[in-house]
């Protein structure tokens, strides 16, 4: 499972929230937000040979990772409570570059950390 960079369990919906009329967000803003954080990917590795943040290897990491004090707690609490592997924990970064860069965000901030580290449900160790 830790080759997998996303997993999560997904409850059924409840009726109330299909039958909910409140605003969502517009499918063409989130394919216009996804559209950007591609050309973000792709000029950031235009000399590097990859072009998105899936394909980042450790190099990479090291150069287009980095995270603050504050994030290198969480990430490791993260892998002493879920038992987390390495492997595991260069997924949560590749993850996390791409969600602030879905924000539009140069820096990885502690909660695309925290965000990321939700989409690793299926690590969790059971106790």
């Amino acid at each position: 499972m830790d080759r997998i960079d996303i997993h999560i369990e997904v409850p059924a919906v409840k009726f109330r929230e299909i039958a909910d009329d409140t605003p969502t967000e517009p499918s063409v803003h989130i394919r216009e937000r996804v559209t950007q954080a591609r050309e973000i990917q792709q000029e950031r590795f235009r000399s590097d040979g990859i072009y998105a943040n899936a394909q980042m290897k450790p190099r990479h990491l090291r150069k287009y990772c980095k995270i603050g004090e504050d994030s290198q707690r969480l990430m490791e609490a993260a892998m002493s409570k879920m038992g987390l592997s390495a492997r595991a924990y260069n997924r949560i970064l590749k993850v996390s570059r791409t969600i602030a860069d879905l924000d539009a965000s140069e820096s990885i901030a502690t909660h695309h950390i925290s965000e990321a580290i939700q989409y690793r449900s299926l690590d969790r160790r059971t106790v």
